[in-house]
């Protein structure tokens, strides 16, 4: 069995972007108009502050040097994350900004959906795991295949 780790560039520069937009978001207090309008200040804040956790979170899953589950697991979480975030950040783009967006809204909405795209390619690497490793438990207790 293969699972490909960290061999997808647009990934890594995405989580690599993410938490760098996030920080300057905060320390330089700006937003764009659209999330501005669309989002309320808590809201604001926690979509900040969720760019810089799916950043680290991602690159933790990244190079995890434990056990690929685990690592697989805190990048699950990113992904999933990111599409939220992403996905938040589109709807506030179309909804304020409406046709004059939409190439932006295209963007970011690809970012959602290629963040849930790798989700589910998680999912079924971590399901494969789960077989194999159960086959190969199976194998050990009762002495070889048959």
């Amino acid at each position: 069995m293969r699972i490909w780790r960290n061999r997808r560039p647009f990934e890594n520069a995405i989580l690599i972007t993410v938490p760098v937009c996030g920080f300057l978001l905060i320390t330089l207090k700006v937003s764009p108009p659209s999330v501005e309008m669309a989002m309320p200040a808590p809201v604001r804040i926690g979509w900040e502050l969720g760019l810089i956790a799916v950043g680290v979170s991602g690159l933790l899953g990244l190079l995890w040097p434990g056990r690929i589950s685990t690592g697989l697991g805190i990048e699950l979480a990113s992904m999933l994350l990111l599409g939220t975030l992403s996905g938040m950040y589109a709807v506030a783009l179309a909804v304020m900004s409406g046709r004059m967006a939409v190439a932006a809204t295209s963007f970011i909405a690809a970012v959602a959906i290629g963040a849930c795209w790798r989700a589910v390619e998680i999912l079924l690497d971590l399901r494969r795991l789960i077989r194999t490793t159960d086959r190969d438990k199976a194998e050990i207790l009762t002495g070889g295949r048959r």
